[in-house]
């Protein structure tokens, strides 16, 4: 049974997802398919704001960073809000899917490290080179390679559409879609209903 993870690294609840997603997934047995899209061209499909964030009351806002933090803490990851977020992730998105399916799952936690752990600018090539570089790939080819990957990128956003997807994170499983990080319990439950054969 297939776990799809839609992310952009633009969210910060989906690196708290990306920091549990591979535990979830090896507990149910499930292969875990990373699908990386870019979130505001799926806003942009589904006639939405860009950054819905943007309208948020102050009180909100204030909450939602706490609650960041207080998620962080709860999964023991390291968190910080990137200076000038939310960042342009274009760049960051087609160089992870540069480095090919087999190495999109270490190129993807390296740029979440980067940005939400060390709070760096990832619409830098050179914090994005070198993020995938410390990950043991080659950074600044796969940077290169970046403008290449613009039609795979917008076919992988229009996939995410298509799969009901209209934030991040998301995962679906045979069908199912959750959404946000706090209903990873709930695929989980999914994956182990139909392991055992009662969603099947």
């Amino acid at each position: 049974m297939d776990l799809d993870f839609f992310y952009d690294f633009v969210c910060p609840y989906a690196y708290l997802a990306s920091t549990g997603v591979e535990a979830l997934a090896a507990r149910t047995g499930a292969r875990l398919v990373w699908r990386p899209f870019l979130l505001g061209g799926v806003f942009r499909a589904l006639g939405t704001a860009d950054d819905p964030n943007r309208a948020l009351h102050p009180a909100r806002a204030r909450y939602n960073l706490l609650d960041m933090h207080r998620w962080a803490e709860h999964r023991a990851v390291p968190f910080r809000m990137p200076p000038g977020h939310p960042r342009r992730t274009v760049l960051a998105l087609r160089a992870a899917l540069a480095a090919g399916d087999a190495a999109l799952p270490a190129a993807s936690q390296a740029i979440y490290r980067a940005y939400w752990a060390e709070g760096r600018d990832v619409e830098d090539p050179a914090v994005v080179a070198g993020a995938l570089s410390a990950a043991g790939l080659d950074g600044p080819a796969l940077v290169a390679r970046a403008p290449d990957l613009k039609d795979e990128l917008f076919r992988r956003t229009g996939e995410a559409v298509a799969a009901g997807v209209f934030g991040a994170p998301a995962f679906v499983v045979a069908g199912q879609l959750f959404w946000g990080q706090d209903r990873m319990d709930f695929a989980e439950a999914a994956l182990l209903a139909h392991r055992k054969g009662i969603g099947s």
